[in-house]
């Protein structure tokens, strides 16, 4: 009488479908296993066995090499950033994104092919693109073309290897080919950007030396113009010279006339050395005057000449560096700094890898165990706690 009252209390905790199985199943066979596990895993031999189409899978593994050379300086240095000149991680990262994103897709559907790809009429209706028909959208474009393209980078190698799977092993190859050529013609673009931009700004540079170089002439030839001088310095020296003769002259003649003033008084040189020794004076006070001691000597124009001519050299030191850089600017840019080198091309499939038929039955088989049991567990706790 207990066994008949539990048995009908623990009976509203099982569904009715359970319930009707229990009488058509023998009795070792139990409903919840006939539910949990033996009808899944049926579904999944049909499904596998009959209805999943074949998956092509098509590899390739590539790497962005840069060329070998010595690291740039200077304006170089600043546009090339801070990877020392190079674009090999930077473009193997953009590359990897670029595979991956909403341009490569548009660019591989540009003649409705990526779509016709993944629309065959040999794809079952659950892995179709569109499997109740009409036209799909750019969004399920984009979130079926992702999961069927997949790329990974090896930080150590620095090999990048590109899968895609299709339903035909000429889509498979085909995407897989056109992503390499789509990504190389990126990395072109960052080449070509990355060498305008050096060259611009090179050119730029020897521009604007240039023109500094024409002002800072400019002024040192009207500086020379209006002060009527070549080079204070030199005239300078030449003045000084010039004085140190005057000077060596009126010691002569200041010696001869003390002689005479001192033997012969009455002789007529003497006049004729005094007027001379005066206008030597004259002559050195002329020169000292010019050499310095006015706003119009040669010491005040000095300062303002040697302000100019070290903004001339300095500007002619500026434009032969700007020169330079440009000329190695320019032999930079006639090299490819970075290209997409594959290393294993896009293999063509002769045999499809997916779907992993027994696999997916074994998964699912296990995946009902698992839940047979946990399900069994929890049905003997309920009757427990019920008796």
């Amino acid at each position: 009488m207990h066994n008949i009252v539990a048995d009908s209390r623990t009976a509203g905790f099982r569904p009715a479908v359970l319930v009707r199985l229990r009488t058509a199943l023998p009795a070792w066979v139990s409903p919840l296993f006939v539910a949990t596990v033996a009808i899944p895993t049926l579904v999944a031999i049909i499904y596998f066995g009959l209805i999943a189409s074949d998956l092509y899978v098509s590899e390739s593994r590539f790497i962005v090499r840069t060329q070998g050379k010595q690291a740039p300086t200077g304006l170089a240095s600043l546009l090339a950033g801070a990877d020392g000149g190079t674009l090999g991680g930077s473009a193997m990262g953009a590359v990897a994104e670029y595979a991956l994103s909403r341009d490569a897709m548009e660019a591989l559907d540009k003649d409705g092919r990526l779509v016709a790809a993944f629309t065959r009429p040999e794809i079952d209706g659950i892995n179709r693109l569109s499997p109740f028909g009409g036209s799909p959208t750019r969004e399920d474009l984009f979130r079926y073309f992702t999961n069927h393209v997949a790329i990974s980078q090896d930080s150590q190698s620095s090999i990048t290897k590109l899968v895609v799977k299709a339903y035909r092993p000429e889509d498979a190859q085909w995407i897989n080919s056109r992503l390499l050529e789509l990504g190389e013609s990126l990395v072109n673009r960052l080449n070509g950007r990355s060498r305008t931009d050096l060259v611009r700004y090179a050119q730029q540079e020897v521009d604007e030396a240039k023109r500094q170089a024409r002002l800072a002439a400019f002024s040192l030839a009207a500086f020379r113009n209006r002060q009527s001088v070549i080079d204070p310095e030199k005239q300078a020296s030449i003045s000084l010279q010039m004085i140190s003769k005057l000077q060596d002259e009126v010691i002569l003649n200041r010696t001869q006339l003390v002689q005479l003033q001192a033997f012969t008084p009455a002789n007529p040189q003497v006049p004729v050395l005094i007027s001379r020794i005066s206008s030597l004076d004259r002559q050195i006070r002329d020169e000292l005057g010019k050499v310095a001691g006015g706003r119009s000597s040669l010491a005040a124009k000095s300062m303002q000449y040697t302000y100019l001519s070290v903004e001339a050299e300095y500007a002619e030191k500026l434009l032969a560096n700007a020169l330079i850089t440009l000329q190695n600017a320019n032999n930079d840019a006639r090299r490819q700094q970075a290209y997409v080198e594959r290393i294993v091309r896009p293999n063509r499939p002769d045999k499809a890898l997916e779907p992993r038929r027994l696999r997916g039955v074994f998964s699912v088989f296990a995946l009902g165990l698992a839940a047979w049991g946990v399900l069994s567990l929890l049905f003997s706790a309920m009757r427990e706690h019920d008796l």
